[in-house]
Formats: C-alpha cells, structure tokens, sequence
C-alpha cells in the first residue's frame, strides 16, 4: 500500500509494480499528534495526511512539491516511514516541463526500483493506460462545481443529496483519463497526460478551467492556514456571475454543523431541492426548529394561521428536547401526532429528528418566517445560540444572499450566557440596559475566552456594572453589524433568535445602522414557523 495525496503523483506507475495506490485522507479527528511534529500553524490538510499515514501504519508515501506545508510534511514522514519520495512538479505545462516531470516520474521509477529489489515494466503502464483512456469530453450542465482543496465526505453526501451533479475541480480532482499514443517514449507521453489533468490552483497560468462551462453553482473550499486558496477565490467572486459559495475547514469535526448548514442553505437558494413526497395542502402542519439553546415548534393550519407554539430548553439530546416541545405544541392546539399532515425540521439539530419527513436549513426557514410576519423585510439579522447569520431576501422572499460567524461563539447568544454568568446577572436583566451608559467602555477582544478575561479585569477595576452590560451589547452589536456589511446593507431589518428579546442589543444595532429593526411578538418562533410554512406549501 503506497499512500499518496497528489493528482499529480504517477498512481499508474505504483499500479504497474503491483502495488495498491492509497489517497491519504485528511480527515482527522483532533491533531494532537500531528502538532507535536509540525508546527500548529501548519496547514490542517498536511496535519490530517500525517494523522492519517500514523493511525494506518502507512511506511510507502509518494508526495509531491505541491507547496510548503507538504515539503514540510516529507522531512517529518522521512524520518518515520521505510519509504517516501517526492516529485518537483512543475508549474506550467510547456515542453521543458514536460521534460522535467518526465525526468522525475523516472526518478521515482528509479529509487522505487532499488527499493522493491523489482523491474518496471512500460507493458503493464502501457495496458493500465488503456483501460484510463478518455472517452470523450465531459458535458458541463446544471451541475454543481467544486473547487478548492479536496471536500470532506460529509460535503460531497450533502451535494448528492439535493440529486446534483457534481464536478469535481479540486486541487486533487476525481479525473484520471488518459490519453497516450503507444508509440514513441511512453514515459514522457504519461508525464504530459498527467500535466494535461484539470490543473489544479498552484499550476496559475492554465487555471482557465471555467472558461466556455456553465454551473448551477460553485462550492469553494478553503484551508485554514493556506492564503493560495483564499486569492483565487477573491478572483473567482470578481470575475465570475455564478452563484458561489465559500467555505473553510480544518478537516476535523469541529464546526462541521455549519459547513453543512451553509452548504444546504446555498443549494436551497440557487433552487436546488430534494425530491420530496407529493404535495399536501390541508390540515395541519408543523416547524420544529431544534437549535443549540431551545427547541422551537409552530403549528399551522391550511390557512396559515398560527394554532400554537412552544419554546423549550435544549437538554443533553436535542431528540428529546424537540419531542417535548412537538408535544407541548400539540397540546395546546388540542391536536394528536397524527393530526399533523406534514412536519419539516430546522436547525442544528434537525437531523436528529426522525419523526420529521423532511429537513430544511434554518437560513432558508428564518427567511421564510420573517417575510411572512412582513413582507417588507429585506435583511434578516438571526442571533441565535451557536451562531450569527444575516440573510438578505429578495422581493419574493427567497434567500439571495447570506453570511455566518464561522466555528465561533463571538456575538452569539452563548456569549452572552457566558458574560452573564460572570458578572452574576441574569440574561434577561442584560438585555435591560439599554440607557446611555456613564462610562463608554469598550470590550477589545470578541473572543469569548478573551472578553471574559476583560469582564473579570473591569469588575476588579470596579467599573459599573450597567457599563460593562453596555459595552458587551455593543461588541454583539459590532459583530453583527460586520455580518450586515459583508451582504449589504438593504432594509426594511428584522432581527430573529432569541437574542432579539435583548433590547440593549437590538439598540446598540440600531444606532450602528440608523435605521430601526422590526422585532417580532416572539422572535424564537420564526425559524419553526417557517419551517411550518414550507411544508404547507410542500417546497
């Protein structure tokens, strides 16, 4: 087993010594044994591969001169495993590189060679070739491109679901189709058709890979550390009138809820949908939206009339919390379960929910919401719990745009909870201040951690207390305000989640925007009313 992470890397000269070609995956779950030999800031892509090549005894690694982090990784694998080589790729594609890969791909067959004690034979390269031979050009249609760096499974799975077609342009890319005449020097016509792949970002001067194709959109995937990615995505997003959508990993577990939200969110707004079960459009319907702090339920009639709601707190297991608050919910409409023609659940937790015939985004469910309370709403600002998201809304009410705070509390509700908790108030007394405060205090750092070192070091100063709750307000209202820029400012606002029912928040926003935000009755409900909403109309 010759583990390998490159499209570059000649997989078809392992197979011709009879040896199985492995993809290492960087999918890890923590990268604590990684960080002991690379430094933390190392890409989390090479920290992944070296978790990997660890946790499944790899000791034959082919790499490639792909960039920094991987030459990095190869001094750390050198030292571990019985055999590495890496392969100086060229950055363009004329004669003389091809030349030059030739001269590595040789190498490589080279030191394998002595390695293996084993002859290469050209016959078996030259018949596993033909059975990659490329048929014919691949048709560009509706379809949904990726690209970047290579996507997580739970990703891909995501994708797929919504019955798209996925074409994969990542940096190591699905393709591997050749074409090489059997004649004249073999080994130079491979090393070509290797270069002749779908370029990945480093090869700059042949990345025109969009030019004459058209998507449904484009998912761009970005690694934490590595700024290459960030530059073309800069330059794909000026240039490009394609739907795009950008996300960050560190290929661990973490944050994965809203990679997968914001994923699902993007497919839903450029009208990509699930095949569902025929449309029904009487009796009753349901939205349960199981967030980090509290299940929310909403029940509806055929006519759009709210029949009943409830909030509950989100325990240990958001099944039960969501259980609890269907059933409250139906209790108070003095329904049973199987007056429900249609459930349709929301938020983090709506995967977990079985009873539920269907799942859709909470940016989609908080857009629908709100624009049924107001028409009129154009920016949907939802601080909730785990996270921030402003959604911008067209004149139909459909999403058109959308951001969130990644992998991060900062100006969420749980920021909130945790400055409460240190100053020994209540969250609802916070959200009572909302005067002109004595002193205007600034909170420096948004990083939860951070901000409660300065919240203990301003109560030791003894700053009042209705100053330090003024200055918090203020640093949840900046990072919202930062979200609204990102998409555009665009009124008529309305705020959503339960941080909405702080009215020193809501203030301070409103000051930074200088206009005011609508605030509905009860503003925890709006992502499960239109959950509720969605499956009335069965879309």
């Amino acid at each position: 087993m010759v583990g390998y992470v490159c499209k570059y890397t000649p997989v078809e000269i392992i197979e011709a010594f009879g040896e199985t070609p492995v993809q290492l995956e960087p999918d890890s779950k923590s990268y604590e044994r990684a960080e002991s030999l690379l430094h933390s800031n190392i890409c989390s892509f090479a920290k992944g591969v070296l978790e990997n090549v660890i946790d499944k005894n790899i000791d034959e690694i082919v790499l490639t001169s792909c960039c920094d982090s991987i030459k990095r990784l190869y001094d750390v694998l050198k030292q571990r495993v019985k055999f590495i080589h890496v392969l100086d790729l060229p950055r363009k594609k004329d004669p003389e590189a091809k030349d030059l890969f030739c001269s590595e791909i040789k190498g490589f067959i080279k030191a394998y060679t002595a390695y293996k004690k084993r002859d290469f034979s050209e016959e078996n390269l030259l018949n596993i070739l033909e059975k990659k031979a490329a048929k014919g050009k691949k048709v560009f249609s509706e379809s949904i491109a990726v690209m970047g760096a290579r996507l997580k499974e739970d990703v891909v799975e995501k994708i797929k679901s919504f019955g798209a077609e996925i074409i994969n342009l990542t940096c190591t890319g699905e393709e591997r189709k050749f074409d090489v005449e059997p004649e004249g020097d073999l080994l130079r016509n491979y090393a070509e058709s290797l270069l002749n792949l779908t370029p990945c970002m480093r090869m700059a001067k042949d990345r025109n890979i969009l030019e004459g194709k058209r998507f449904k959109g484009i998912i761009y995937n970005t690694i934490k550390f590595c700024d290459f990615y960030a530059y073309e995505y800069a330059e794909l997003k000026e240039k490009l009138d394609i739907p795009l959508l950008k996300i960050e990993t560190d290929y661990t577990d973490a944050g994965s809820g809203q990679i997968l939200t914001r994923v699902d969110a993007f497919l839903e707004s450029i009208g990509m949908k699930k095949v569902e079960k025929e449309k029904v459009r009487s009796g009753y319907f349901a939205g349960i939206d199981s967030g980090s702090t509290s299940a929310n339920v909403v029940i509806i009639d055929e006519n759009k009339n709210i029949i009943s709601y409830s909030i509950v707190p989100t325990g240990p297991k958001a099944l039960e919390s969501a259980r609890q608050a269907f059933e409250l919910a139906l209790k108070d409409a003095g329904l049973k379960e199987d007056d429900i023609k249609i459930v349709v659940a929301t938020g983090y937790g709506r995967v977990s929910i079985p009873f539920a015939e269907k799942t859709v985004t909470e940016i989609t469910c908080h857009g629908k919401g709100a624009f049924f309370i107001d028409s009129a709403v154009r920016t949907v600002i939802d601080i909730g719990g785990q996270d921030s998201k402003v959604i911008r809304l067209d004149d139909e009410g459909n999403v058109v745009d959308f951001v969130m705070n990644d992998k991060c509390s900062a100006g969420t509700g749980r920021f909130l909870e945790v400055m409460a908790r240190t100053l020994g108030v209540s969250i609802e007394e916070m959200g009572k201040v909302t005067e002109k405060a004595r002193e205007d205090i600034t909170i420096t750092s948004m990083c939860t951690v951070f901000a409660e070192s300065e919240v203990i070091s301003l109560i030791a100063q003894n700053k009042d207390q209705r100053d330090i709750i003024h200055a918090l307000n203020k640093a949840v209202a900046s990072k919202a305000v930062s979200l609204i820029e990102r998409v555009g400012r665009k009124g008529s606002y309305m705020m959503t989640g339960g941080v909405a029912k702080n009215r020193g928040v809501v203030s301070a926003i409103e000051k930074r925007l200088g206009e005011k935000i609508l605030i509905p009755p009860e503003p925890q409900i709006i992502g499960a009313l239109g959950a509720a909403l969605i499956a009335l109309e069965g879309k």
